[in-house]
């Protein structure tokens, strides 16, 4: 049995009054979970500002500057305030208010109340996050049967989860009937990971199949369960073809029912093509969520980071917050949306005009979004074996999973696609 520490407990009243379904979905850690305002951290706020402040952590200079090294600090064209000293647990506040504000942009149906985002050591960590914060040991998380190996480690090593997979696709489409059988073999307490554009498939479901997917987790929550849905927005934005759905389904859970709770769980990893800055962000909604519920989860959230990294990069986070207030932000990109969308492009065509072609070996898993795609190989064909024959005999290096290979166009020209997939032909032929 975890100890509960007098702030959880409060914090614990709050959504419990206000939102019970949230307080149901918590796990018993995330319960437990709360941000230590007392101690050091209270002391060090009361002493902010005064003449003599010797109550912080950190080497400061004579002139009452961040200690650093000249090395280091003539690399850096930036305030040394902004990169050297810790950063908050919950993140750099001018960041999180707009990336707050950049949510709402970008999705431009969502008219619920939202958190404060807290910032995360990017994708991988705010998904752990979640796991500390709603997975109890033998829970089950419902997820798409193609899915990143990672959420292995994060969810099932990590926090004793159990990944429960259901069907990706059905036809040339997202497979509903699928959703709605892991749904209702899982009654009660119901944790859906959702992760549009796809890793591996790279899909994003279409304008109808959103649609479907909204109805289906309402009528779910209709019938008494209660769900958290974590939306893994890596790749959030990247959606090349038309008829596909342009936001996050985060903007349709945010206000859909009281006993869905939406995390979404994104970043500038992808979005802004930051990989190594390692800043990510997570964000609550629910219909009727209350601010005092959103400020308590933000403490748990707060409190769940200090407690594992302390806090995310200070540099990183000053980083973009400069790129996203640039005036030549959404210019830039668009710049590399549309290179994106060239390579894309290069796969669809190649694809269409060999289809006929390719059949006797494998053919491309439906795709219109991300950085990947995957073909999927006859059975007859291996595809590890198939992949160390491009390696050692077509000097091409592919991701083999399961009887699939991903292809990701992402990293490279469009000029070189239409020679990958003849490689894959040739492998495969071998």
């Amino acid at each position: 049995m975890i100890k509960i520490n007098p702030q959880a407990e409060a914090l614990n009243s709050i959504i419990q009054n206000d939102n019970p379904a949230i307080f149901h979905v918590l796990s018993e850690k995330g319960k437990a979970a709360y941000f230590p305002n007392k101690g050091i951290i209270k002391q060090s706020a009361e002493a902010k500002g005064k003449s003599i402040n010797a109550t912080i952590g950190m080497a400061i200079e004579d002139d009452g500057t961040p200690m650093r090294l000249p090395s280091i600090d003539k690399m850096l064209n930036m305030n040394p305030k902004d990169t050297f000293p810790y950063a908050s647990s919950y993140g750099k506040p001018e960041l999180r208010k707009i990336w707050q504000d950049l949510i709402y942009k970008k999705n431009p149906s969502l008219q619920a109340t939202i958190s404060l985002p807290i910032v995360t050591n990017a994708l991988t960590h705010g998904l752990s996050l979640a796991g500390f914060l709603f997975v109890n040991p033998g829970d089950k998380i419902l997820i798409t049967d193609k899915f990143w190996g990672n959420y292995r480690l994060i969810f099932e090593n990590g926090h004793n989860g159990n990944l429960f997979t259901f069907n990706t696709f059905s036809g040339n489409g997202f497979d509903l009937e699928s959703l709605q059988s892991a749904l209702d073999s899982n009654p009660g307490k119901q944790i859906l990971l959702l992760n549009f554009p796809n890793n591996p498939a790279g899909y994003t479901p279409t304008n109808d199949e959103i649609e479907q997917i909204t109805g289906i987790l309402l009528r779910s929550a209709e019938k008494g369960n209660e769900l958290v849905v974590l939306v893994d927005d890596a790749y959030f934005g990247l959606v090349y073809q038309e008829g596909v759905y342009q936001e996050s389904i985060f903007a349709r859970l945010a206000g859909l029912h009281e006993n869905i709770l939406a995390v979404k769980i994104d970043g500038a990893t992808k979005e802004d093509y930051v990989w190594g800055f390692r800043v990510g962000f997570l964000t609550y909604a629910c219909k009727g969520i209350t601010e005092a519920v959103c400020h308590a989860l933000e403490e748990k959230t707060g409190g769940t980071v200090r407690g594992n990294i302390s806090n995310a990069s200070h540099l990183g986070q000053s980083l973009v917050l400069a790129a996203v207030n640039s005036p030549t932000y959404e210019m830039e990109k668009k710049s590399k949306y549309d290179l994106m969308k060239s390579r894309f492009d290069a796969v669809y065509k190649t694809l269409q005009e060999n289809k006929e072609r390719y059949a006797p070996y494998f053919h491309a898993l439906p795709c219109n979004s991300g950085y990947f795609m995957c073909v999927e190989l006859n059975a007859s064909l291996d595809a590890e074996h198939v992949r160390q024959v491009l390696l050692d005999q077509y000097d091409t290096g592919l991701i083999a999973v399961g009887n699939m290979l991903r292809v990701a166009y992402s990293s490279v020209p469009a000029s070189q696609i239409p020679a990958i997939f003849e490689n894959i032909y040739q492998a495969c032929r071998k």
